[in-house]
């Protein structure tokens, strides 16, 4: 099994717009990062680019949507903390609006799938919904796949 994840955000001006420029500026080399990162197996990205401001979804255009998979837990945690996102991520409230919901979701999934926006928002609408359990998951409330312990 490989760990899928999505997070959500709402720019506070245009992807085009000033305010977010140095944002969109990081997110190549940022998204450079994860790909080469130990563990990384696939992430959500426009037809034809490298871009992942550029999917197109049927959730909203001011809606940014990041999804990726990972072999492990710690394999995502080292990324996301410790590796140089973790600065972009700290400066998430310039570039993005303040939601009062949950806004990212883990969950298992087969080798080799990779996993659509569609099935990702449903496992938020499922954590949202229902709060965490082995169909969506976050690192604080986090569960292995069945069988396995976590890592």
């Amino acid at each position: 099994m490989h760990l899928a994840q999505l997070n959500v955000g709402r720019l506070v001006a245009p992807a085009d717009a000033p305010e977010v420029a140095e944002f969109i500026a990081l997110l190549d080399p940022i998204n450079a990062l994860a790909d080469a990162a130990p563990g990384f197996v696939w992430r959500l990205v426009a037809d034809g680019t490298d871009s992942a401001v550029a999917y197109q979804h049927e959730f909203g255009d001011d809606l940014l949507i990041n999804m990726s998979v990972w072999r492990t837990r710690d394999d995502l945690w080292n990324y996301v903390y410790r590796s140089r996102h973790l600065g972009v991520l700290q400066r998430r409230r310039e570039w993005f609006q303040r939601s009062v919901q949950v806004h990212s979701v883990m969950w298992w999934v087969a080798e080799g799938h990779r996993p659509t926006a569609a099935e990702g928002m449903a496992r938020l609408a499922t954590l949202r919904e229902q709060g965490a359990g082995p169909q969506a998951f976050t690192f604080k409330e986090f569960f292995a796949p069945a069988g396995a312990a976590s890592d």
